[in-house]
């Protein structure tokens, strides 16, 4: 830790286990520069093993069990499960010593209301937006009606409760205007980008190929809205065009991986088709470093529409050329580092892939591209403006960290 302590600030996370919530891990490693003392509570993986309390890059991190659950009433159970025991560790944890600061990380939107305790000790708020609940919800079940409204409602509540809002992209923070009612001068955006410093590119494996000729590459979670059925349709569609003068790696998990093994067996591409599981930094950039295409399968949809997806920036990053549907966020990201299939199909993104294939010298322009792009998408940038959100909701300066700015006070001056 750097410096005299800055407060002592607690990162709440249900959706994913720390470290592996990257946006999450970032903004704890920015704290902890900042010379904040950092608490992170989270829930432990479910697939592997995880102490229950440990000390990572100077992160305190507490976790709690929880098994993930799927359907609308397993949701429920699982974010009541999660509240229960995140209110519990929280009072638990400022018998230490009071927070600050609570900043919890959505989805669920209601996670600020497990640090009730904490904020009667006068810690300050921040909710962090980094899913669309109500369009989540749409997504994976397919319905309005009266659960979409309470989620609209709660959502509502979750930002109107906290002291600042962060956004991961400027058509999060319209929302958060907008629908959430928040004045626009306590909205930031801090975006998904990766930590340069630590995310460069290095030399290709050609073993990850499995003696074929290109590597293509999936990074990210695998949840039902997250288009890994398109993915694998559209490498089917590319066997097709092309045989199988390819592998594909898929880096990440879900609660459709299981599923999404038994379809790609199902479409007879098995054989070319390798599901990794999570992986650590130094084996995503070796497998991204190889690859000659990132797959963003991501369909459009109300949720997917206005979001942006960290693997396209992480892809840009390792000078990875994607092949996308031409969502609106992911053509801000991208530019030209992507190609958008023509149709918002499996075989549009094969083809897609294909013409990728066969033009090496539009390859390597997308990855030059990538590369200079992403500069302006780096976390570099974003924890400026994480810095200017904290200095927001406690009124009151913090140490700058990252390229040495401080002080903006609205989002308007520090969005990517």
């Amino acid at each position: 830790m750097s410096g005299s302590c800055r407060g002592r600030a607690l990162l709440i996370s249900e959706n994913a286990p720390f470290p592996g919530d990257r946006r999450v891990w970032n903004e704890a490693r920015t704290l902890v520069d900042a010379g904040w003392e950092v608490v992170a509570a989270c829930a432990a993986a479910a697939d592997r093993a995880q102490p229950a309390s440990e000390t990572i890059d100077g992160v305190e991190v507490h976790r709690y069990p929880l098994r993930p659950a799927g359907g609308a009433l397993g949701y429920a159970r699982e974010y009541a499960q999660a509240l229960w025991r995140i209110r519990r560790l929280v009072r638990q944890l400022q018998r230490e010593r009071p927070f600050d600061l609570v900043h919890a990380a959505n989805p669920p939107d209601f996670l600020l209301l497990a640090a009730r305790s904490a904020r009667r000790r006068g810690a300050r708020f921040v909710f962090d937006h980094h899913d669309l609940t109500p369009e989540l919800f749409r997504s994976r079940f397919g319905r309005g009606g009266i659960p979409h409204r309470a989620l609209l409602a709660i959502e509502r509540r979750a930002m109107r409760s906290a002291d600042v809002v962060i956004s991961t992209n400027e058509s999060y923070r319209q929302i958060a205007i907008e629908r959430g009612g928040v004045n626009s001068e306590d909205v930031f955006v801090v975006r998904n980008g990766p930590d340069l410093e630590r995310f460069q590119p290095v030399p290709a494996d050609p073993d990850l190929r499995r003696g074929r000729r290109h590597l293509i590459a999936y990074l990210g979670v695998m949840g039902p809205q997250d288009g890994i059925d398109h993915a694998l349709r559209s490498l089917a569609a590319l066997r097709e065009m092309r045989g199988e003068d390819w592998h594909a790696v898929f880096i990440g998990e879900g609660e459709v991986r299981g599923e999404m093994e038994i379809l790609a067996l199902e479409l007879g591409i098995g054989g070319s088709v390798e599901f990794a599981g999570w992986r650590g930094d130094d084996d995503i950039r070796r497998i991204l470093s190889t690859a000659d295409v990132g797959l963003e399968p991501d369909p459009p949809s109300p949720l997917n529409d206005c979001s942006t997806m960290i693997k396209v920036s992480e892809y840009m990053a390792m000078g990875c050329p994607i092949a996308a549907y031409d969502l609106k966020e992911t053509r801000v990201s991208a530019g030209p580092a992507a190609a958008y299939a023509e149709a918002p199909r499996p075989a549009a993104l094969g083809r897609c892939v294909h013409e990728l294939l066969e033009d090496s010298e539009r390859r390597r322009q997308m990855a030059q591209f990538g590369r200079e792009r992403v500069v302006e998408l780096s976390w570099q940038r974003s924890a400026t403006a994480l810095i200017a959100a904290y200095q927001r909701a406690l009124g009151r300066e913090m140490a700058a960290v990252g390229t040495g700015a401080r002080g903006a006070s609205s989002a308007a001056g520090v969005s990517g």
